[in-house]
């Protein structure tokens, strides 16, 4: 079977062949509303496939849901960051738990991003670079949540 051959090492992939690859971007920081709305409707090249999970600064307490395929792409709330609900309301099985203990940041909780690039001949420093970009500067961020929250924000409004 030949996706076997290529687990073993014992013949290429297509991946290798057409150059695929992937990889996962993350940074604990939330995006500025802004700079990550222009990011998010500029082209990424080589990326053909890209999903996950983000935080605009604007909207600390949900969870955003990215999902972009070819030229179609989804931006919509994806529920409540931990760190915004009473831990008596938390519903963790005991790995998940432990998901989230090993996560944890005494700043910012469960907060983060985390967006898997699947792309051909990805430029993995310049889409990581681009990323960053969107992140607040440590400027911005020393001026804490009530200050983030009066950026402009672009983005549709989210319901829970």
């Amino acid at each position: 079977v030949g996706w076997l051959k290529v687990l073993r090492g014992e013949e290429s992939s297509e991946a290798d062949t057409y150059g695929f690859s992937s990889f996962v971007y993350r940074a604990r920081k939330p995006f500025h509303p802004e700079r990550f709305w222009e990011w998010v409707n500029s082209k990424w090249d080589g990326v053909v496939r890209s999903k996950g999970f983000f935080w605009i600064a604007t909207r600390p307490e949900m969870m955003g849901q990215w999902s972009q395929a070819g030229g179609v792409s989804s931006i919509e709330p994806g529920g409540r960051w931990l760190a915004s609900t009473p831990e008596d309301e938390w519903d963790l099985d005991e790995e998940e738990a432990q998901r989230i203990e090993q996560i944890w940041d005494e700043r910012f909780g469960d907060r983060e991003q985390e967006i898997v690039i699947i792309g051909q001949e990805l430029d993995r420093e310049k889409i990581t670079a681009s990323f960053d970009a969107c992140l607040l500067t440590d400027q911005e961020l020393s001026k804490g949540r009530d200050y983030w929250k009066r950026a402009n924000d672009p983005f549709p409004a989210w319901e829970e």
